[in-house]
């Protein structure tokens, strides 16, 4: 079923509507279930440790509107879209605008500010959201 608040995004141009492969939605999943996995070992960096759990949420994130027909260039907006994509609530991605905005200024200002509690909180979002990820099935 598609999404009116997606349709829309793609008829204002925010989002492209394209058809997905079996094969990209499941790199993309195995690609943020590997990244999440590693973000868990607490022998790396904290640094590294949030890389890690950051790029596995956005993998999975994408996962959710690649296998919904939609594709974005913007990463926020790929967070802002779980919402429609996968019933996640503000709960889930005020965490992932955090990081974000977290991730940004270290990759442009070259400041990475988080904590253990950020992370966590950011490991359980994805944890969540790969599970519901799971349980698309099949791109259709």
């Amino acid at each position: 079923m598609t999404s009116p608040n997606l349709e829309n995004l793609a008829k204002i141009g925010k989002l492209k509507k394209e058809r997905v492969s079996q094969t990209e939605f499941n790199g993309l999943v195995k690609s943020g279930r590997a990244r999440l996995a590693d973000s868990r070992m607490p022998s790396l960096s904290i640094e590294s440790r949030f890389d890690l759990a950051y790029n596995a949420s956005h993998a999975l994130a994408l996962a959710a509107l690649r296998w919904h027909g939609y594709r974005s260039e913007n990463r926020y907006l790929v967070f802002q879209c779980l919402q429609e994509t996968m019933g996640l609530g503000p709960e889930h991605w005020r965490v992932l605008a955090l990081c974000h905005e977290r991730r940004n200024a270290a990759e442009y200002q070259g400041h990475l500010e988080v904590e253990e509690k950020l992370i966590s909180d950011l490991i359980h979002v994805t944890e969540s959201l790969s599970e519901k990820v799971s349980a698309l099935g099949k791109v259709t």
